[in-house]
């Protein structure tokens, strides 16, 4: 599964790379409702939750799922400004209907209103039917927010601008001021990727489970490894925005809605974090592993690197059986092969695969 931006067409300037405060603001408030996904950063989640006031804590909490399991699309702006103020004025232009339709995914889950996609809950009775089962559905607090929004969208478009900014005041404009040049820095080095070495080598940059494919009709497509299967145009949208993040990984949260301008929020690199792999090869790692002989075969080169001959003696198989066997390891990045003399000899990389349940987890939260 995959979400795709057709970039055909597209000139490489219009591949944006700028820090976004908001997005950035955001990520950090997925963090505190959901520590679980994040384990590198929980101290900075009991150091945060520890100075909330309690007021601002509660309404934290009756908000969570503003920014929990999913993110309106307006979170993630399109075109970044400097100061989470300026960002939030361009939230309040939009009109009451992409506000709501977007702000009702939070509420309503991954569904967007699917049955009538051209009906407006704040004019079609049933499309606003749908989204007060849809909400219902899903607690009490998202169905008392849906039915706010639906009623009276100006009170909850001021009630959630007020969140941000004092959240802003609480923690976040402090920890802005110290990673903005981080996160700036980051952005420019890839900006500058796409004239000098093309688009692939940006995107690569950005993250593995972020590819380009090419084919010889000139189709260019940036493929996300995620969940979801859509695709979309980022050339009829005007382009695409890649916004770095520090609070982000393992997610890449990405705008992919129809009548929105792509935008990708990537984590950036991290010392001593190993590169995210898709869940193709965490699938294909599992499936090499869960094969009986397989497993033997790299229980018995964990202890220590051994020939084929080695191991076909040692587990009564043929030389050919164990080399077939083998190459599946191989293949799936599991072993780590060197010379002595004329022998060859395996060994179970254990680096790789004592990372696989971490690889697992974060592939399937990207």
């Amino acid at each position: 599964m995959s979400l795709t931006i057709d970039i055909t067409g597209l000139p490489e300037d219009r591949l944006a790379f700028s820090p976004s405060p908001l997005a950035e603001l955001v990520a950090m408030l997925h963090l505190l409702a959901e520590p679980g996904h994040h384990p590198t950063l929980h101290g900075w989640v009991t150091a945060t939750s520890g100075m909330l006031k309690p007021e601002l804590a509660d309404r934290l909490i009756e908000a969570d799922f503003l920014w929990r399991h999913s993110r309106a699309d307006f979170l993630l702006p399109a075109r970044p400004a400097a100061t989470l103020a300026e960002e939030l004025d361009a939230v309040d232009r939009l009109d009451d209907e992409r506000y709501v339709a977007a702000a009702l995914l939070t509420s309503c889950g991954s569904a967007r209103l699917s049955y009538r996609p051209a009906a407006s809950p704040l004019t079609d009775q049933g499309a606003r039917d749908r989204a007060r089962e849809l909400a219902a559905a899903r607690g009490p607090r998202q169905a008392a927010f849906t039915e706010r929004l639906l009623t009276d969208p100006a009170t909850v478009r001021a009630l959630v601008r007020r969140l941000l900014e004092d959240c802003d005041r609480a923690f976040f404009a402090q920890a802005w001021r110290q990673l903005v040049p981080g996160l700036a820095a980051d952005a420019r080095r890839k900006a500058d990727l796409p004239a000098r070495l093309g688009p692939g080598e940006a995107l690569a940059a950005v993250s593995s489970a972020v590819t380009l494919e090419e084919d010889g009709s000139g189709q260019r497509r940036i493929v996300v490894d995620k969940l979801q299967d859509n695709s979309v145009s980022a050339a009829e949208a005007g382009g695409a925005t890649f916004i770095p993040t520090v609070f982000g990984r393992p997610h890449l949260v990405v705008v992919h809605a129809r009548g929105w301008q792509p935008v990708l929020q990537y984590p950036v690199a991290e010392a001593g974090l190993a590169e995210p792999v898709s869940l193709a090869l965490v699938q294909q790692r599992l499936e090499a592993l869960a094969h009986p002989v397989r497993l033997r075969l790299a229980r018995s080169i964990a202890r220590g690197p051994q020939t084929t001959g080695e191991l076909a003696a040692g587990w009564n198989l043929t030389a050919p059986e164990v080399s077939r066997h083998l190459a599946v390891l191989r293949k799936a990045g599991l072993l780590t092969v060197r010379r002595r003399g004329r022998y060859v000899l395996y060994s179970l990389d254990l680096a790789g695969s004592a990372r696989l349940g971490a690889d697992l987890v974060e592939a399937v939260l990207r």
